[in-house]
């Protein structure tokens, strides 16, 4: 990172003061907090005639076609003011109402609010003797065009996704839900970067309880900058002292829209593609956008696979570990004497052996991810295939173990949550050691404290574990199977949602009745 060069600037950084009437002053202020900027572009303003007047703007931030089109090339062809007949308090008035055409612009008379709009990507205008300047939106930086999401991809369904523009992001879910109760709350947080957070929610489908404690959660963060959801993500979670993740994260529309529909609140931040849905429960991770836009029984069975991977991606190695080290009697004759032999040769106990591999693996799954991306498929066949053959030849470790951990590997890409899937890789090492210690009963007896752990679990106010824990018989029909979409007339109650039908219209007008205030 390059220093700056400037001099120390003999100006206050407190940009709270009042804008003045000399131009100059204003300009030299200016300049000196940004500390000269490249970036920074001061346009004066010759057609403006005997007004001293400037542009101010960050280059690379703003429009230039609506710079050039609504502001300059109005300030050229409509400006008939004089000097003498207009006084000069008078003159961003007569600007404002007669001469500009765009349709953004505010006053402001804070330095503070003038270097809040510029970072954002406005242009400045400012006048000699006139103690305000015209804030005029004209945002256009470079943005990544809307592709398809990475994370979460399905085969059948929108394939658009959302990108790092907060304003495209909100017309994504915009196009998909056309109705004016959709509310969407923008705030700042992040006292250097000023990030833009919006909350969005159904006004008359999602709990007043719910959307008042994201809205308080969000007002106390307190910090510098903003980068990505995932700060949020942390400042708002129940607990920090668990390894499953109680928030949701999603790159998908569809998906934050059909969130939105069964109560939960959607927080979008400026400058990522990843939203966070709230309150979310531990069934919410089993599923796919695509469960719904499949039939209902090819739904069901995919999330049974989901729900089966999750435990093989848990619990095949320490069952591995717990049945070749305390519990041999349990495999048939021919079984048991093929993995003798296949260990004969390998010096380390079953839970080293396992250990060996898994750590082997995380490094390789770590390295797929930082590589470029044109070495990345030769890496993986390297890995997969040289590594693993290669090591069961040298005596390291058996074919068994090899099969294991390819099968507990493919298993957690199965989990369409990526959150999920770090909590799964983090237990089964947890599950492994208490494999190696006690066998089977340790096996049982991490299940059970995870149990245990899973129904102390909250997200925003609501049981991690619903509809199972509390027991919701009604929930059950989008849980671990899911309904023809005819069965399913309401939302679901473990959302807390305000309004839960969502098959009879008048019941949804009804609902608009809710009155909720706003902050």
């Amino acid at each position: 990172m390059q220093t700056s060069s400037a001099q120390p600037s003999s100006i206050s950084y407190a940009i709270d003061e009042p804008i003045v009437p000399d131009l100059q002053t204003n300009l030299r202020y200016i300049r000196e907090t940004i500390g000269n900027s490249a970036d920074l572009v001061v346009k004066e303003l010759l057609a403006l005639k005997k007004w001293p007047a400037v542009l101010i703007y960050m280059s690379g931030l703003v429009d230039q076609q609506i710079l050039h089109t609504s502001i300059l090339h109005s300030l050229i062809q409509r400006f008939e003011g004089d000097s003498d007949r207009i006084a000069p308090e008078n003159r961003m008035d007569y600007i404002l109402q007669d001469i500009l055409i765009a349709a953004d612009v505010e006053k402001l008379e804070e330095m503070s609010m003038l270097f809040t709009d510029l970072m954002g990507g406005n242009i400045i205008l400012l006048l000699d003797e006139c103690p305000v300047a015209l804030r005029i939106g004209a945002v256009g930086w470079e943005e990544r065009n809307i592709t398809e999401p990475n994370s979460q991809s399905v085969v059948r369904g929108p394939m658009d996704g959302f990108n790092e523009n907060l304003r495209t992001n909100m017309t994504l879910i915009r196009r998909r839900i056309k109705d004016p109760r959709l509310w969407i709350e923008t705030r700042e947080i992040g006292y250097i970067s000023k990030t833009s957070v919006a909350m969005v929610y159904l006004n008359h489908v999602a709990d007043d309880a719910i959307v008042q404690e994201v809205r308080s959660r969000l007002d106390k963060i307190d910090i510098d900058a903003i980068l990505d959801s995932g700060y949020i993500e942390e400042f708002i979670q129940d607990t920090t002292k668990t390894v499953f993740p109680t928030v949701y994260n999603s790159e998908r529309p569809d998906t934050v829209a059909a969130a939105l529909l069964e109560g939960r609140v959607a927080i979008l931040v400026d400058g990522t593609p990843f939203a966070l849905l709230v309150p979310a429960l531990f069934v919410h991770f089993f599923q796919s956008a695509e469960d719904y836009y499949q039939r209902a029984d090819i739904s069901t069975l995919l999330r049974f696979i989901r729900y089966l991977a999750f435990f093989i991606a848990m619990l095949a190695p320490s069952f591995y570990i717990a049945v070749s080290t305390f519990h041999q009697e349990m495999l048939p004759t021919n079984l048991l004497i093929s993995l003798a032999a296949q260990r004969e040769g390998v010096p380390f106990p079953a839970f080293i052996e396992a250990l060996l591999m898994e750590l082997t693996y995380e490094i390789l799954r770590e390295a797929g991810v930082r590589i470029p991306k044109t070495v990345g498929q030769a890496v993986s066949i390297v890995g997969t295939l040289v590594i693993g053959q290669a090591a069961v030849d040298a005596g390291v470790v058996s074919a068994a173990m090899v099969i294991i951990v390819s099968i507990t590997a493919i298993s957690s890409y199965v989990i369409p949550e990526n959150g999920l899937s770090i909590a799964v890789r983090i237990i089964r090492f947890m599950m492994m050691a208490l494999a190696a210690t006690f066998g089977f009963y340790g096996i049982l007896i991490g299940l059970i404290m995870m149990t245990i752990h899973l129904t102390s679990l909250s997200s925003f106010g609501v049981s991690y574990m619903s509809p199972f824990g509390p027991f919701i018989a009604k929930d059950l029909k989008d849980s671990l199977y899911r309904l023809p979409w005819p069965y399913l007339r309401e939302r679901p109650g473990s959302n807390r949602a305000g309004n839960l039908r969502r098959q009879n219209k008048k019941g949804l007008l009804k609902g608009s009745s809710n009155k909720r205030g706003r902050s």
